[in-house]
């Protein structure tokens, strides 16, 4: 694949992810959207690693640590796209799109907006450029062919995995 074709390829698989993001954390994987007009649920947590940490008195690190993966993708993709951005200028989209998720969570009132959320969420977008840079040494040329792939195939198991929850439900 030619590199315009590979870029306009990581394109179509960003926009994808974002479809997919929005669905996850602004709908929580719902395919009845009822719950939106039910009034919400508003709070604010602005304690880092607080409120999302503890569950039931005891630590519990797996939201922290899902919220860091979900946006590895997101930093990886601005990696390809953003070649000539510095390092925290490619980490700014990962810190503005958790940051409006966020806010459009309490105001819908359709979640807890969470600090440690945004944290997270910027920590895997972070993530996500060393692991692009560290492949690209790896694999030099061939670093966004190969990513492109990786993607695709991730891409279809998790649309397949959201399709049979879709119609499992």
């Amino acid at each position: 694949m030619k590199p315009q074709k590979q870029l306009q390829f990581t394109k179509a698989l960003l926009a994808v992810y974002l479809i997919v993001l929005v669905w996850i954390i602004l709908f929580k994987m719902q395919t009845d959207l009822s719950f939106l007009a039910g009034g919400g649920y508003r709070r604010i947590n602005w304690i880092p690693f607080y409120a999302s940490a503890i569950t039931n008195g005891k630590v519990d690190l797996s939201e922290i640590v899902l919220n860091i993966l979900i946006f590895v993708p997101f930093g990886v993709y601005t990696s390809i796209l953003k070649t000539e951005w510095g390092f925290l200028k490619k980490a700014a989209p990962a810190f503005f799109t958790s940051l409006a998720f966020e806010i459009l969570q309490f105001i819908f009132g359709i979640g807890a907006s969470d600090i440690t959320d945004l944290l997270g969420n910027t920590l895997g977008g972070m993530a996500g450029i060393l692991l692009f840079l560290l492949l690209s040494k790896l694999f030099k040329g061939n670093t966004i062919k190969l990513i492109n792939i990786l993607a695709a195939i991730g891409t279809v198991l998790m649309v397949g995995l959201i399709t049979l929850l879709i119609v499992a439900n």
